[in-house]
């Protein structure tokens, strides 16, 4: 029987090695990295409500203070109906205590919320194009693009996503195509337009790649 990690790496095979055939860049990048290992996830709410306790702070504190807000809960999952009960019932200072800010808090409601009302429509995503499901996780507050692109590109496993605004990105732009200053959201979709349809694949080996890759 294949092992797991096995079935993750088959799973990119076309895309790594179109990659590798249109962009001599990218050949040398994936040498580097070996097989692309992103994997879908399941735990939609779950990894919203992270993405909301991670911004403006670093990842170690916000793995932090997720572990705290998780504690408050049956075997330590926050569920949509849970998180919305334990917003509206608990005292400012025990969800001071997990690290959300007033801000935060209104954010990750909102998001509980929404999943009780029914309003993200999980369940169809599958047949839902990219933007769709970018305007309907943006109707949440507190959730931009690039964290819609980030959960497209990690939990959905969309394979298409080229998220221009990340800051990264630009960077492994600059480094690997040996760039003066970090490209435009313009430059970079000239350049990533041969990795179509595989630009989240491409965007995951240059997030990748270390900070002195060779060209």
């Amino acid at each position: 029987m294949a092992k797991r990690s096995d079935i993750d790496c088959s799973r990119w095979e076309k895309a790594v090695q179109h990659l590798a055939n249109v962009d001599p860049v990218m050949r040398n990048l994936i040498k580097i990295a070996g097989p692309c290992t992103v994997r879908p996830r399941r735990d939609y709410f779950v990894v919203l409500c992270k993405a909301i306790f991670s911004q403006q702070i670093s990842t170690k504190v916000a793995a932090v203070l997720f572990r705290r807000f998780c504690n408050k809960f049956p075997n330590r999952r926050p569920t949509p109906k849970k998180v919305v009960e334990f917003l509206t019932a608990a005292n400012e200072q025990q969800i001071r205590a997990c690290g959300l800010s007033r801000q935060k808090q209104s954010y990750i409601l909102d998001l509980a919320r929404h999943f009780v009302e029914g309003k993200i429509p999980t369940r169809r995503f599958r047949n839902m194009t990219d933007e769709q499901i970018i305007e309907s996780l943006t109707a949440v507050r507190g959730i931009g693009r690039w964290t819609v692109e980030m959960f497209l590109i990690f939990v959905l496993n969309r394979t298409d996503v080229l998220p221009v605004d990340d800051f990264g990105l630009r960077g492994g732009f600059q480094r690997a195509y040996g760039l003066r200053k970090h490209p435009t959201a313009k430059q970079m979709q000239r350049r990533a337009e041969p990795w179509r349809p595989y630009r989240s694949v491409g965007t995951w080996y240059l997030w990748r790649q270390p900070k002195t890759a060779k060209k």
